[in-house]
């Protein structure tokens, strides 16, 4: 056979065939040559990739140490370092270390084969000090830290486990509420509308603190309600400390008066109490004794005209009822991902939680605002007292204790806002959860003296306060953030499946069922909660202990979004407003809005007055717990996967990818 020539046989003897081929002819190979890819191509291949991949973890790195250096100036001014839980963070490194030094263990052990019975096998067979710390490591494990970790994740489990019942129950209470179509009732007729006489005297309160973007609209909104001018008084108790603001504030004011309402402006020299303190001190003015109920709505609360005729009405012929409230509803749910996942979890809390347990129990945690109270009711359970940050909370356990009623009407809803950014969310959040461990501290002793039921007793003490406000951020943040990451480094404490995926995706499911429209959110809102487990947790022990941050209150920041009927009517109203003001004033007013339109402007003085420029650049905070748990998780992650686990290294991946985000401030709004 000629040697240019290939001979291909077959190798079944009943078809045998012989094909030759001139290897001199390069048609019968046209691109032999080039895809023939020599050594030297693929290893600066193999480089190439590689530069690339260093290239993006250094783009990261970087990035955060940018953010950290940009942000540390800021985070220093604004926060005190007693106040932010440096023990947390420390306790988060401590797991973060120990989880990476298990981790290079687990690899190197992964890549030498070594048996996980390397503990049963004789001393002389090991060899080499990384093996024998290996085997060390082995058996310290197994004989000390597996069982703490196995007994604490039976615990949270247990715990877990308590709270979701919790949870179906009060979805059952809402099915059923729904089926038998259950809605408060009012037991005579309505007002007589055509005597104003039969209207009792009702005090508006708009608390307010430095809220330049939403006063007017509150104002506006509350000086419409419908009811006759002659039985209503509008208090607007600023506690603003910017001199311009306050001005801008009593010109709002008193543009309403000069049409006929019936609305004064108040401004406390001494600022003490925060909201309770300003509440507290318009109680004490001498017309509140002519005035049966008093509404309260925060300054980004805008009502209907026609709330008044909603809620009043039940407390006629009803004496025992203290309070109704009304729910929230929110202009900007939809504005980016951080306001639809809170929209889930305020949508369950007042579909499920309030309605079900102003039914069936006939108390609820009072919301703070869009509320009518009887100023009977407040007065004899103590008035607003500054003892906690949650004056709301504290007031509506105090009622209950003294035997009032509270109903909540949930096809009666007040608008407001949302916060945008995840920074004014945080601290939002942390108020919400530390207050109420402030209070159940103080409140104990008066609950158990109390001359209330029993029931009404276990209610208060194992359901609204330590399985709702203290079980659930406790073991949220110990299983889902501590306990299963470091489960992947203990497999002798290793969660199953349905801890993590089965039971949380249900509840969640429960979760999202008052709002329909938010399911595909599901998945990113089970990553979120747990995310935001450690804002809560650390909330929780502060306001337990009293330790650092535990009585902050920051104002939560502001938009000014409103609907568009709402900014129609602004408009009109703020065209008037212009008209109305004389020479001089409307050059100071109008002076001041220029100032606004040009915040490229340091400083301005205007009239006396110097208003700073209100345009700060955008920029991302960098929150240094969120970061740390996105690598423990990331961490445990990459051992998970050297152990090929499925679910959990999926799990502990996207959660990990989701405190990464939050830490970097990646979700929502930025601060402006």
């Amino acid at each position: 056979m000629a040697p240019n020539t290939v001979a291909v046989t077959m190798e079944k003897p009943d078809n045998f065939s012989l094909l030759e081929i001139n290897g001199s002819d390069p048609s019968s190979f046209p691109d032999n040559k080039r895809k023939s890819i020599s050594p030297k191509q693929f290893s600066w291949f193999l480089l190439l990739k590689a530069h690339r991949v260093v290239s993006a973890l250094s783009w990261l790195l970087a990035s955060v140490k940018k953010r950290l250096a940009f942000s540390s100036k800021s985070i220093n001014e604004e926060e005190d370092p007693k106040s932010r839980g440096k023990q947390m963070y420390r306790f988060i490194k401590a797991c973060l270390v120990i989880s990476v030094v298990a981790l290079l263990i687990e690899t190197v052990a992964y890549y030498k084969n070594w048996n996980l019975d390397l503990v049963n096998r004789p001393s002389w067979e090991v060899r080499g000090l990384v093996e024998w710390s290996y085997m060390a490591w082995l058996s310290f494990r197994s004989d000390y830290i597996a069982p703490i970790v196995i007994t604490l994740s039976k615990f949270c489990t247990v715990l877990f486990l308590i709270q979701s019942l919790d949870r179906l129950v009060l979805c059952l209470g809402c099915f059923w509420i729904k089926l038998k179509k259950i809605e408060p009732k009012l037991k005579d007729d309505e007002l007589d509308l055509e005597d104003p006489s039969n209207f009792p005297m009702v005090l508006i309160q708009i608390p307010m603190c430095n809220e330049r973007e939403v006063y007017e609209q509150s104002i506006g909104a509350a000086s419409q309600l419908d009811w006759p001018k002659d039985r209503i008084l509008i208090q607007v108790l600023d506690d603003s400390d910017d001199p311009n603001l306050q001005l801008l504030i009593k010109e709002e004011v008193t543009a309403w008066a000069e049409k006929g309402v019936n609305i004064i402006y108040r401004h406390r020299l001494i600022r003490t109490g925060y909201k309770a303190g300003n509440l507290k001190s318009a109680m004490t003015c001498d017309y509140v004794k002519d005035y049966e109920f008093v509404t309260i709505f925060d300054a980004d609360f805008t009502p209907s005209p026609d709330f008044l005729k909603k809620t009043i009405p039940h407390f006629k012929g009803n004496p025992e009822l203290g309070l109704v409230q009304a729910r929230w509803s929110f202009v900007n749910k939809d504005e980016n991902l951080l306001t639809r996942l809170q929209n889930i979890n305020l949508c369950f809390h007042f579909e499920v939680e309030q309605q079900v347990n102003g039914v069936f129990l006939n108390f609820f945690g009072f919301n703070g605002t869009a509320g009518v109270w009887r100023i009977k009711a407040l007065e004899e359970s103590g008035g607003w007292l500054e003892r906690t940050t949650v004056e709301d909370m504290d007031i509506a356990v105090r009622a209950h204790l003294n035997g009032w009623k509270f109903i909540y009407l949930n096809d009666v809803e007040v608008t407001c806002e949302l916060p945008e950014s995840y920074e004014a969310y945080k601290k939002q959040q942390h108020r919400w959860h530390s207050g109420p461990m402030q209070l159940f501290r103080l409140c104990l002793p008066s609950i158990i003296k109390s001359k209330i039921s029993v029931g009404k007793k276990a209610n208060l003490i194992f359901l609204f306060f330590l399985l709702r406000k203290l079980i659930l951020p406790f073991y949220s943040f110990t299983l889902f953030c501590i306990i299963l990451p470091l489960t992947m480094f203990i497999p002798e404490a290793e969660l199953p499946l349905w801890i993590i995926c089965y039971v949380p995706i249900f509840i969640s499911l429960l979760n999202i069922l008052p709002s329909p429209k938010s399911f595909p959110f599901l998945i990113p809102y089970l990553l979120f909660e747990n995310t935001m487990s450690i804002t809560k947790f650390n909330a929780m022990i502060s306001g337990l202990f009293q330790l650092g941050s535990a009585y902050e209150w920051v104002v939560t920041k502001k938009t000014g979004r409103s609907s568009e009927s709402d900014l129609l009517a602004f408009a009109e109203k703020e065209e008037k407003l212009h008209r109305r003001n004389s020479e001089s004033g409307l050059e100071l007013l109008s002076k001041l809005k220029e100032q606004e339109m040009k915040p490229e402007t340091p400083k301005k003085s205007i009239g006396g007055l110097v208003r700073p420029s209100n345009k700060i650049k955008k920029r991302n905070m960098v929150f240094k717990k969120e970061l740390g748990l996105a690598f423990l998780l990331l961490t445990a992650a990459a051992r998970s996967f050297l152990s090929a686990h499925g679910l959990h290294f999926y799990f502990l991946l996207f959660q990990g990818l989701s405190f990464l985000v939050v830490g970097l401030d990646l979700i929502g709004e930025q601060i402006n």
